[in-house]
């Protein structure tokens, strides 16, 4: 059995088929425009059978499709028929041998609006019913033929491809293939399109384009690329004006849109002059805008490698450029440090100039010759622009200084250090400022912002003063002079290295270090005990000062004890001459000298005396060891050193504490027996005086009691007296009081009916007069509008008389006497002419009942047409 493609199931779905029938069904009713395929199982042959029709089936046929409905294309649809049959020179179906029909197998072909057909065995409904595509204005399909074909004159070969441009139906064909639709593209004002061929074609100007050829299409409107055209880009002008310019560079050799010779890599401005707007051509990219460069009157330029007039580049030179004045920079040219000001100096103002090649300078009289790398200043006040063959190396401004400020100035040719203090000094071309370097130690000292004498007791503070010394040292300028204010009463020592000299200044004064100089740092031992290199301090407190220390001793019967005593002191200065003020520094820690000294003293005058006498006599042992007896064995009121003139005038004990356990603690239970007897002792006479102020203060309290009780009794008395008088006044005065009452109740009720009738009567004629007043005022009213409303229309009865006579006399005026005359006799004579014609001298014709009317008798004798034949004709 032949095997029948899926497609009859697809018709079969897609089609409205009619109920199926079995195939023990043998009549078949085959509406109008409905088809089936019929199976001839003798010979093998399907054949269609179309309605309308009452099908008989044989035994050999068998029913294979339908009944089913034809395909019906309607106007402006088409299908696609897969495998379709084959037809003559008279469109009539060709049949083989064995009757059956002949397929274009593996062909497909597309069918426009015509009759309804069927589906011949074998035939496939490829595409269904579609519409045809409407390509509009500025539009088209780009279509690709699959197969050689000739459309008329135009031959067709696998791989062409074209345009079907709009507005129009497009009409497919099996040959061919849409590959895409095709918009045009709206070129604005300053648009251009750029275009590439994909192959060697012909453009819509005639022009041949080979493939890869770039071009633009400047024409304003729709452009519809064509089918070997591809769009590149969209390119927008660029709007010139007068501040801006677009710098372009060839991509290779081409006559450009000015008729200019550009070559590959050739950059070139386009300005205003040249045109208003720049479209950028394929062969010129735009590296950039380049904006205007104006210069004012105070400022100037210098242009590197620039380009000389011929349009080509000087590389290597530079050029001037003062204001006022306005340029573009050409392609290869830039600034050399951007738009700069011209130096005006002022009179504390100058600038150190070098020469980097050799010139004439003309700016000073008369003109000096330059060579390279020579150095020179100039002063203000003037201004002044460098030459391209200068360079300006720094400006210099007066540094003003006072009487105590100063500046270390280097003078780079010789090494020459110097102090300048006390004037405004300007550094000239050989002269720099010198960092004036000091120990770690001593930059902390003075930037710690401590006064030596009133912050002397602060030196135990190191981790806060770290800090702030730290921030203090970075930020102190070491090009200014050095400077310390000594305080009163003190003393700081500078030594010069160059001239190996030392000098004391003693305060208040202050100390400026020449560039040589240094401080004589002074390390102190400090703390309780005594610690060696704990304060540090660049000056020397001449005193009177104290200083405390803890000193450990043994009497004789080995008792060990801690003594904690203070001293004070002071430096002898009568004669401050340099060698007398040297000696004050001769020692470089006098404060640990000074304690070693009197705890040795102490220590050798304790260790001869018992623990039990020196507890009794401390204060005179400490001092005779110290101080010493004289001749006349008095003893002294100071003790000295000679080495640098310290003198120790007194010694205070602080406190006096046992170091062995033990001793501490006998001597604590004694003191605290003594303290436990002298408590015990107050406690009693305490007692005893607050016992005889107990019992003296009892009896003033009952003899109080007794004198309050009898105050009391009189105070009861004078109570119950007044108490009855106050009941006898109440009494009468609620009686007066009630009466007084009901007489003020009647008045008033008297008096309110009184007062309350007048109000009421009041209020009556109030309501009477109000009502009065306001009818009155009512029919004044309607009157006055009734006579408005007669007013009004007496008005329009007039205004419409005078406008129907007005009318009356324009249409009389307009039309005239005789015309009115003419109109009113045309009708009469109009009827007496018609009789006159017909030959009629006098005709009447009646019933004998209707009454006669011998004037419209004519008009009913002629016929008149009425105004309704009037329309009709």
């Amino acid at each position: 059995m032949e095997q029948f493609p899926l497609s009859y199931a697809k018709m079969a779905g897609t089609k409205q088929d009619l109920k199926c029938q079995s195939d023990d069904d043998s009549i078949y009713h085959i509406p109008p425009y409905y088809y089936l395929h019929v199976l001839d199982q003798t010979t093998n042959v399907t054949r269609v059978e179309v309605g309308p029709q009452n099908y008989i089936r044989k035994n050999n046929e068998r029913i294979i499709f339908g009944p089913g409905r034809m395909v019906i294309v309607p106007p402006r649809h088409y299908c696609v028929i897969q495998n379709p049959v084959v037809h003559d020179v008279d469109n009539s179906i060709q049949y083989d041998a064995a009757g059956q029909v002949k397929l274009q197998h593996a062909d497909l072909e597309i069918r426009l609006e015509q009759e309804p057909f069927p589906l011949y065995p074998g035939e496939s409904l490829h595409v269904d019913i579609t519409l045809l595509k409407v390509v509009p204005s500025n539009t088209a399909l780009r279509l690709r033929a699959l197969r050689d074909f000739e459309d008329g004159d135009d031959k067709k070969v696998a791989g062409d491809e074209w345009l079907f441009e709009g507005p129009g139906t497009y009409i497919p064909r099996k040959e061919v293939e849409v590959v895409e639709t095709v918009k045009a593209f709206v070129i604005k004002p300053n648009q251009a399109l750029k275009l590439r061929a994909r192959i060697e074609t012909r453009d819509r100007d005639g022009k041949i384009r080979v493939c890869g050829e770039e071009w633009l299409v400047r024409k304003t409107g729709a452009y519809l690329p064509g089918a070997y055209e591809e769009i590149v880009d969209i390119v927008n002008a660029y709007v010139l004006t007068e501040k801006e310019a677009v710098q372009v560079r060839a991509t290779c050799t081409f006559c450009d849109d000015l008729g200019v010779r550009r070559k590959n890599g050739e950059e070139w401005l386009i300005k205003m002059v040249d045109t208003e707007t720049y479209i950028p051509g394929v062969y010129e990219q735009v590296v950039g805008v380049v904006p205007i460069t104006t210069l004012s009157k105070r400022q100037y330029c210098i242009i590197l490698d620039p380009v000389s007039e011929d349009g080509k580049p000087q590389l290597g030179r530079k050029k001037l450029v003062k204001g006022e004045i306005s340029f573009f920079l050409m392609p290869g040219e830039r600034l050399e440090n951007g738009i700069q000001d011209i130096y005006v100096l002022g009179e504390n103002e100058g600038l150190i100039l070098r020469a980097k090649e050799s010139f004439t300078d003309d700016t000073v009289l008369p003109a000096v010759k330059r060579k390279p790398g020579d150095k020179w200043m100039i002063r203000g006040p003037v201004e002044y622009i460098p030459p391209v063959e200068v360079e300006v190396v720094t400006k210099r401004y007066t540094i003003p200084l006072d009487e105590n400020e100063g500046i270390y100035v280097r003078d780079i040719k010789t090494g020459r250090v110097r102090l300048v203090c006390g004037e405004a000094y300007m550094l000239n071309q050989d002269e720099e400022l010198w960092n004036k370097e000091l120990p770690t130690v001593v930059e902390e000292l003075l930037s710690g912002y401590r006064d030596p004498l009133a912050d002397r007791g602060d030196w135990n503070k190191q981790a806060s003063a770290a800090a702030i010394t730290r921030s203090a040292t970075e930020a102190r300028d070491k090009t200014k002079v050095v400077t310390l204010r000594v305080p009163h009463n003190a003393a700081v020592q500078v030594y010069d290295y160059k001239e190996k000299k030392a000098r004391v200044i003693f305060g208040p004064d202050l100390v400026m270090l020449g560039p040589d100089e240094q401080f004589t740092q002074l390390s102190l031992s400090g703390g309780k005990p005594k610690r060696p290199n704990v304060i540090c301090s660049l000056c020397l407190l001449l005193g009177p000062d104290f200083c405390t220390d803890i000193v450990f001793v043994e009497t004789a019967d080995h008792a060990r004890l801690q003594l904690q005593l203070a001293y004070n002191w002071h430096f002898e200065t009568f004669n401050k001459s340099q060698e007398t003020a040297a000696s004050l520094f001769s020692v470089p820690d006098f404060v640990g000298d000074l304690c070693k000294a009197i705890a040795s003293r102490i220590r050798g005058t304790v260790a001869s005396v018992t623990f039990d006498d020196f507890h009794k006599n401390s204060a005179k042992i400490i001092r005779t060891a110290v101080f010493g007896y004289d001749e006349n064995l008095k003893m002294r009121n100071q003790f000295g050193f000679p080495q640098n003139n310290l003198m120790i005038t007194s010694v205070d004990i602080q406190s006096v504490e046992p170091v062995d356990q033990r001793t501490r603690d006998s001597l604590q239970k004694s003191v605290q027996l003594a303290i436990e007897i002298t408590t015990q002792s107050l406690e009693a006479t305490a007692r005893h005086e607050a016992e005889r102020r107990e019992q003296e203060a009892k009896g003033r309290l009952e003899r109080q009691k007794i004198m309050d009780e009898v105050e009391a009794e009189h105070a009861r008395k004078e109570l119950l007296e007044l108490q009855a008088s106050s009941m006898v006044v109440e009494s009468c005065g609620q009686a007066k009081a009630d009466a007084q009452s009901r007489v003020e109740s009647q008045l008033i009720e008297g008096k309110s009916g009184v007062e309350k009738a007048k109000l009421k009567a009041e209020a009556l004629r109030i309501e009477a007069e109000t009502e009065l007043e306001r009818l009155t005022r009512a029919r004044q009213a309607e009157i006055q509008y009734l006579q408005e409303q007669n007013n009004l229309e007496v008005k329009k009865a007039e205004k419409l008389a005078d406008i129907d006579i007005q009318k009356f006399k324009n249409v009389v005026g307009s039309l005239g006497q005789e015309t009115i005359r003419s109109i009113a006799q045309a009708g009469p004579e109009l009827e007496v002419k018609l009789l006159q014609g017909l030959g009629i001298q006098s005709a009447l014709i009646t019933d004998g009942v209707t009454p006669l009317n011998l004037f419209s008798t004519a008009k009913g004798l002629i016929g008149v047409k009425s105004p309704q034949h009037k329309e009709e004709e």
